[in-house]
């Protein structure tokens, strides 16, 4: 009689998953590497690994319909003539005109004007649909210097000199020239059609002592009436907070790897920066030692996604956070209505992010003009100001049940961390214990 060893269930392997298989398989038929649009889509630490310690006995909590909870924040207070206030602490990140189409960003206008809060343009400059819609618009100026010029930095509500995105900090930009149209090309003074990089680094300056000449000129230009923000991607974040400070900027945005991109390298996307968490308290520790935490303002952005993340990013230090991806799926990116036109393209409502390609079936991040009118920029509009008001009503509830009667009086000790990569990261306890992994050298 003959023996046969039962046969093993066959198993893939977890460094080469079915994903980096046909990566492989797709670089070495193309020989270029892959580009995409989006943020990081590895799993990373995040606001989830944190959760809030609601109040009981020890602390008192609020009464949701009777005591108010406030969300206003001030930006731009330590310089500028005409600060910016803004009724909620979420704002709306910087996307191009160029790399979005014109309703998307008109609605994203909409919604931001509905909402008490501020918009920003991107790179390529300003439209007037912008302008004319965004009661406050904060004006993004780049490497490229695409569309920038003095009257429409003096038209903006405040200025933001953009050093690196979270998505590639130490990269540039890109748009493909299919979404180079007509107007896109008048706007930045581009042949139509050529496809379009932006400087890794601003051709104005080579280190910090010359930003803060830049800062100065800009100042001028708007008779100090604009607040300043410098905006870096999720890199250094205690040393780039601690120069841009030294720098004179009023406003330091930071933005993590989950932050997302018009188009950039997949590579880039998913291995360089950090994590958006891990950001937080190295700038806020930058401030804090500069003794300027609440003087100069500081906004996170990347991955921001419901009222809860906008609560624990407050409880860390943030004074204001930013979305941009989470904006463009309340506008109707990747709806399933469209699932049909996403097969087409070889992918699913939910993980189409091949933006650059111009063909986005939700009419945002398309320069056709067909594509275009499948996207209402009033209805849009008015589904961001929705999404907005739940986020702000969810963060309310969590700092009511803290018992704080504004949003900005959350603080480190009203959360703990479920993982030993958040508690150190955060700075925060452990669940269940009082140790903050590597602080006293432990």
């Amino acid at each position: 009689m003959t023996y046969r060893n039962p046969p093993t269930t066959p198993r893939k392997s977890a460094t080469f998953d079915d994903y980096t298989l046909s990566e492989i398989r797709r670089a070495a038929a193309t020989g270029i590497y892959d580009i995409r649009g989006a943020g990081a889509k590895r799993k990373l630490p995040h606001f989830d690994d944190l959760l809030v310690l609601g109040a009981s006995i020890s602390r008192y909590p609020l009464e949701g319909y009777r005591e108010r909870c406030d969300t206003s924040v001030l930006l731009g207070s330590r310089h500028a003539k005409k600060p910016i206030e803004l009724k909620i602490p979420i704002t709306i990140a910087g996307m191009s005109f160029g790399s979005l189409s014109g309703p998307a960003k008109e609605a994203l206008g909409r919604g931001a004007t509905l909402s008490g809060t501020s918009t920003t343009t991107g790179d390529g400059g300003m439209t007037e649909e912008e302008r004319g819609h965004s009661k406050t618009l904060v004006y993004q100026y780049l490497p490229s210097r695409y569309g920038m010029n003095p009257r429409d930095l003096r038209r903006a509500d405040a200025i933001e000199i953009v050093v690196g995105q979270g998505a590639k900090p130490g990269g540039g930009g890109m748009l493909l020239g299919q979404k180079i149209s007509d107007r896109v090309a008048e706007m930045r003074t581009l042949p139509k059609g050529i496809d379009q990089r932006s400087a890794s680094r601003h051709p104005d300056w080579t280190g910090p002592d010359d930003l803060e000449i830049k800062i100065l000129e800009l100042r001028e230009i708007t008779d100090w009436e604009k607040p300043i923000y410098v905006k870096v991607g999720g890199a250094r974040p205690y040393y780039d907070t601690a120069l841009a400070v030294k720098s004179g900027a009023d406003v330091v945005v930071i933005d993590g790897m989950q932050g997302g991109t018009a188009a950039t390298q997949e590579v880039f996307i998913e291995n360089v920066g950090q994590p958006t968490l891990a950001c937080i308290r190295p700038a806020v520790q930058a401030l804090q030692d500069l003794g300027m935490h609440r003087k100069v303002q500081l906004i996170i952005s990347g991955g921001i996604r419901n009222g809860a993340d906008v609560a624990k990013a407050l409880a860390l230090g943030v004074d204001a956070v930013s979305i941009g991806t989470a904006a463009l799926v309340a506008l109707g990116d990747n709806d399933p209505r469209w699932e049909a036109d996403y097969n087409e393209l070889g992918t699913t409502a939910g993980a189409y992010d091949d933006w650059h390609e111009g063909r986005d079936p939700a009419g945002i991040t398309t320069q056709d003009p067909e594509l275009m009118k499948r996207l209402d920029p009033i209805a849009a509009g008015r589904r961001l100001a929705n999404y907005l008001k739940v986020m702000t009503l969810e963060a309310q509830t969590i700092a009511r049940a803290c018992g704080k009667n504004s949003l900005h009086n959350l603080e480190p000790e009203d959360l703990v961390a479920l993982t030993i990569e958040a508690a150190a990261m955060a700075g925060v306890p452990l669940a269940g214990t009082n140790w903050i992994p590597g602080k006293n050298g432990f």
